[in-house]
């Protein structure tokens, strides 16, 4: 930690430009930035790279198919914990908000998704205490609105979690992310081995499940997100009405909204708009949502989230960059603003007295290739 490390000859990612210079960090924080192609003796030449901060993940399903690569695997959670976070460092990722689910359906074995979310947590940060992660991992908490333990599950947690963000999610067919219910059944058969012909059978279940127990559910997420003190988020809105009640929960994030419609209300409601990254570099939205790239040409796409892919994050916070035609602004959906939203203000910009948290990258062909990483001045990859 106290190793004085300097990267120069760098194209450097401010807040709100790109300077040429030098980066100095020692003791885990930045302390110095200079302008100019002077190589000091001892530094390390970057030869023209990009340097920024690290990036930071708000919402990731990668710790979940690590935990469970196949259906019905259930892997090791302290080596699936260790592996996610040595990927996630090697993309360039300094910060995650580790998301799990909370709400499971136990009463029929048919459709049954069992409880973990409490003995994760603990297990992340055991992991985190004993110093055995290599980059800083917070909690995210998914309140899956369509289950039936719910309320039993977030009364497990306490402000002593530290939770950073609690997201309302309503997976309920017929709405939001899945409006489409053809789509829903391919989804669902597709990923989770469900023969079609019991699908009917379980879209009345969950039907049956969000009338009898939707309304209070969503009443313990929004309270529960208070007690912990997390930051709340909304998750796929669709509607401008959707988002009206997002805001009365005193929500702030708004994770895929899948229609202009909905982004159109957060961004007037001040409810800033996340979008996967996967959607973005894809070209579009597997589940036939709205696309992040228009999104972005209507300037209603604040943050970027790797989602289920974590090498795009920095391939499509370059491509906002060549899309806006700023650097510093599309660097920032994966640094300065998931920073801002989540009110950690030791991170996500470079300067001076910052945690070192730093990403150097070059560009091959527009491809961004991570070339070393730093979290709190320690490399990492």
């Amino acid at each position: 930690m106290t190793q004085e490390i300097t990267l120069a000859n760098a194209q450097l990612i401010l807040a709100d430009e790109v300077i040429t210079g030098s980066l100095k960090m020692q003791g885990g924080i930045i302390t110095d930035i200079a302008h100019g192609t002077t190589i000091p003796t001892g530094a390390i030449d970057c030869d023209g790279d990009f340097v920024c901060p690290g990036m930071i993940e708000l919402h990731t399903d990668n710790l979940e198919r690590h935990i469970s690569p196949r259906p019905k695997v259930d892997w090791p959670h302290r080596a699936a914990i260790v592996a996610h976070d040595r990927e996630l460092a090697g993309t360039g990722i300094t910060t995650v908000f580790d998301a799990i689910r909370v709400g499971s359906i136990t009463s029929d074995h048919g459709k049954r998704y069992g409880k973990y979310a409490r003995q994760v947590a603990d297990e992340i940060l055991q992991m985190r205490n004993a110093r055995a992660l290599k980059i800083s991992h917070h909690i995210h908490l998914r309140a899956e609105i369509c289950s039936e333990t719910l309320v039993d599950e977030l009364a497990e947690f306490d402000e002593s979690d530290r939770i950073g963000i609690v997201s309302l999610m309503d997976h309920t067919p017929g709405q939001r992310q899945f409006s489409d219910l053809q789509k829903y059944e391919d989804y669902v058969c597709g990923k989770h081995g469900m023969d079609r012909a019991a699908f009917p059978a379980y879209v009345d279940f969950l039907y049956s499940l969000q009338s009898r127990l939707g309304t209070m559910h969503e009443t313990a997420a929004v309270a529960a997100a208070h007690r912990y003190g997390a930051t709340m988020a909304s998750h796929d809105d669709t509607t401008a009405k959707q988002v009206a009640a997002s805001r009365a929960h005193g929500i702030t994030l708004a994770e895929f909204p899948t229609t202009v419609e909905a982004a159109d209300a957060c961004h007037a409601s001040g409810i800033a708009t996340i979008m996967g990254a996967p959607n973005l570099v894809r070209g579009g939205s597997h589940s036939g949502n709205v696309a992040a790239h228009e999104l972005a040409t209507l300037n209603r796409l604040d943050i970027l989230s790797s989602d289920y892919v974590p090498a795009a994050l920095l391939l499509g916070a370059v491509q906002l960059s060549k899309v806006w035609g700023n650097w510093a602004r599309g660097i920032g959906t994966v640094t300065s603003q998931p920073a801002k939203h989540v009110h950690l203000t030791d991170r996500g910009v470079l300067n001076i007295g910052q945690r070192a948290d730093v990403l150097r990258f070059g560009l091959v062909n527009d491809l961004p290739l991570v070339r070393s990483v730093w979290a709190s001045g320690n490399q990492v990859a």
